[in-house]
């Protein structure tokens, strides 16, 4: 039987979310259009906005639906950065910490060659964490604060699980009255997400980490922050995001995030014990095994067990598991299928010859204690394969 452990890479879909999409998928006419089957259709959209919006904290005409994290992210920091740029030219410094998932530092690097921004970095700790204090000396530096368009941090590390102090860190970004976004796509779900009271000025969400479908996403960005926007068309959605509007993903993804935030706190405790398990486990089958990021507790989602092993390359740990019918990964799976060395764990002082050891195990809804007692039971043989081919040649990935 195959097992899944790869959810922080995508969720699979629950059975109420594909009945609704399903359905919502029946809908007839562009929201837009003002006769009956539009107004109809119309009604499903907003109806849907406003219930995302009171599960994540906002207004509903601060959700902008998008067509997923990578789009939402993409928009926030384009569009902030193009914004504080026109309206004072010295803002040209984006501040965003080590770490970050590739749509954000990505972004980052675009704007650098592209559009002369400055990057500066905030160093993470050991656990992977981003520190208020770091972040204000990072926009300090330099011209200081009056230099920087934005900063943005991601609220649950995608790959070690940390729980990033996000309300800690809005509170010293507004001190300087700089935007802060926030990449809320790994936390939604996993822990409580409110953007009224988190103090960010934007903040990015996806639906297919929580049980909703691929391609439909979210940007809530706050009635007081404006941005430049990366679509021009029909002025849709405060013409942050012109563009026909997929109300069936914007049923589906409402949908998804009630039922992920109703059971939050039943999935919590249940994938926390099956963590500590799966994580126990591991400890004492194999020597030289060593979970990264914080300990289990308050900073680190109960979802996620990142772990590397002594000896190992995790690709091929990787495809030893995969034949036994275990799939799990060796960090984001944003990456366009090429392997890399962890740049988390590299950011967090992990020697490189550790980091290529890595395996993420994130667990979902459907994760049972079976499935973790089967991956205790192949990962030995599977490590022994993976130690004996011995660590490849390859150099880390540059992103």
């Amino acid at each position: 039987m195959a097992i899944y452990l790869d959810h922080a890479a995508s969720t699979p879909l629950l059975p109420e979310v594909l009945e609704a999409y399903a359905e919502a998928l029946r809908t007839i006419g562009n929201p837009s259009s003002i006769h009956g089957h539009g107004q109809r259709a119309k009604q499903a959209l907003e109806e849907s906005r406003e219930r995302l919006a009171a599960v994540v904290g906002c207004e509903p005409v601060e959700v902008i639906f998008t067509s997923g994290g990578t789009e939402s992210i993409n928009s926030a920091i384009k569009g902030l950065f193009w914004a504080a740029r026109a309206a004072d030219p010295v803002r040209s410094s984006v501040v965003i910490p080590g770490g970050e998932h590739h749509a954000t530092a990505d972004t980052v690097d675009w704007l650098v060659r592209a559009e002369g921004a400055r990057r500066v970095e905030v160093p993470l700790d050991a656990d992977g964490r981003i520190l208020p204090d770091r972040l204000a000396a990072a926009l300090d530096s330099g011209s200081g604060a009056g230099s920087v368009a934005l900063t943005s941090a991601i609220w649950v590390n995608n790959e070690v699980g940390t729980i990033q102090p996000v309300a800690a860190l809005a509170e010293v970004a507004a001190a300087r009255s700089i935007p802060l976004h926030v990449d809320a796509v790994a936390a939604l779900g996993h822990v409580p997400v409110d953007f009224a009271r988190s103090g960010a000025s934007a903040m990015s969400l996806s639906a297919h980490k929580i049980g909703g479908p691929v391609s439909i996403g979210a940007l809530v960005l706050g009635r007081r922050s404006s941005l430049v926007p990366l679509l021009h068309g029909g002025g849709q959605q405060r013409s942050v995001r012109s563009g026909t509007q997929d109300v069936a993903g914007a049923v589906a993804f409402a949908l998804a995030a009630e039922v992920a935030t109703a059971r939050l706190d039943d999935d919590v405790r249940r994938m926390g014990e099956l963590r500590d398990r799966l994580v126990g486990g591991v400890r004492a089958a194999v020597d030289g095994s060593v979970m990264r990021g914080p300990a289990p507790g308050p900073e680190r989602v109960t979802s996620n067990a990142n772990i590397t092993f002594a000896g190992c390359d995790g690709d091929s740990l990787l495809f030893a598991l995969d034949m036994a019918g275990i799939s799990v990964s060796t960090g984001s799976a944003c990456t366009a299928g090429v392997p890399e060395v962890s740049h988390v764990l590299l950011d967090m002082g992990v020697p490189e010859d550790e980091a290529r050891g890595a395996l993420r195990f994130t667990l979902g809804p459907s994760t049972t204690q079976a499935d973790i007692d089967a991956v205790l039971a192949a990962l030995p043989a599977a490590v022994e394969r993976a130690r004996a081919a011995g660590h490849s040649s390859r150099e880390p990935a540059m992103y």
